[in-house]
């Protein structure tokens, strides 16, 4: 009798699987030959994953699907599921929510308690080589350890729900790693764009949004103003990063090496958006206002959420330690404005996702 086929048990499990980060970062190591799992939430997110990885030939062949509930401790695994992930090694937290407008309640459920819900569940595996967890470019080492009642609510205020749990999230699992011996990385990404190839995405919302208004003439003005920085990386390099930081961060590294993943050679946000509206043939504001003015003024005007203009800073970033696994890892960053313009031609092609999506499209980055 034919025996039912069963995957090689996996070496890596990717957890946020079926968002944009996580998609990807899952065909890379499946075309890369690694047998891993994707953590899902439900049937149709399983089968959501599945149809993308089909529709862009990815080989499923050592690809093992698994249930995970990060609001739980154990990731709400069974037993049986338990001994199936008895030989990962390399654990990717790409789960979180990207969302402005949320609560402080629902950001941090999903950005702090479910970040230290998959690390503590990985710091007990018995194989584990590496843990490797994504936040955000604003996020990193913003706090040297978790915040007081009273530091937590300001950050809170001043930052508002989204960010500041993602910086809160940054903080406590550094601690997590420093106290339990878990050999972490963290990875900091700047916005992530499409493809560098096709411009596919599949996720509309900061920057895309401000492009989008850009394409329908509803942008008056740029921005912040001419030093305003807001650095992209394409999907597809991101993607084979975190594929290669368990070969290349050891323990003979920092304790938590962290990495800033942004192209520098970026233009400043003016310069970008200007040269997307020559790009798609639009008109391109003449003139620029303030973060400062942004503030003050009401969202019923600026039409900006409050959240997002504090991404609108002319700071930069230390990308040594991500240069250096580029290189070592032999990864060639591709070029960033023919990059830009293909995201920016999907996106109009797609009606920056105001059409109806295919099923296996995802709304968010979890």
């Amino acid at each position: 009798m034919r025996q039912p086929y069963t995957p090689a048990p996996p070496h890596a499990l990717v957890l946020g699987a079926t968002g944009l980060i996580g998609r990807r970062l899952l065909a890379e190591l499946l075309h890369g030959g690694q047998a891993a799992a994707a953590g899902t939430r439900s049937d149709g997110s399983e089968a959501a994953l599945l149809a993308w990885l089909r529709g862009h030939d990815v080989p499923t062949a050592r690809l093992t699907t698994v249930r995970v509930d990060l609001a739980r401790p154990d990731l709400g695994l069974d037993s049986a599921t338990a001994h199936r992930l008895r030989d990962v090694r390399d654990v990717y937290n790409c789960a979180g929510r990207y969302r402005f407008g949320m609560d402080r309640q629902e950001a941090r459920s999903a950005n702090v308690d479910s970040a230290l819900h998959a690390l503590t569940w990985a710091s007990r595996l018995p194989g584990l080589r590496r843990a490797v967890h994504v936040t955000g470019y604003r996020a990193g080492g913003v706090l040297a350890g978790p915040p007081s009642p009273a530091e937590a609510s300001r950050l809170y205020r001043e930052h508002g729900a989204y960010e500041a749990a993602k910086i809160e999230s940054d903080a406590v699992v550094r601690d997590l790693a420093v106290r339990e011996g878990l050999p972490l990385s963290i990875v900091n990404p700047s916005t992530v764009i499409g493809d560098s190839e096709t411009g596919e995405s599949g996720q509309y919302i900061g920057l895309a949004q401000t492009v989008r208004d850009l394409w329908r003439g509803r942008l008056p003005l740029l921005p912040g103003g001419p030093s305003t920085f807001v650095p992209v990386v394409t999907v597809d390099h991101l993607a084979r990063f975190l594929a290669a930081v368990p070969d290349h961060d050891s323990a003979g590294t920092a304790a938590v090496p962290a990495h800033w993943v942004l192209d520098n050679e970026t233009p400043p946000l003016h310069e970008l958006l200007r040269g997307l509206a020559a790009h798609l043939g639009v008109r391109a504001p003449r003139g620029g206002v303030p973060v400062g003015l942004l503030r003050r003024l009401p969202r019923a005007l600026t039409g900006v959420e409050p959240e997002t203009l504090s991404f609108l800073s002319a700071d930069r970033y230390d990308t040594a330690s991500a240069d250096a696994l580029v290189r070592a890892a032999g990864l060639t960053p591709p070029p960033v404005w023919p990059s830009l313009t293909r995201w920016a031609d999907r996106l109009v092609a797609e009606d920056f996702g105001d059409r109806p999506r295919p099923r296996s499209t995802p709304t968010v980055r979890p």
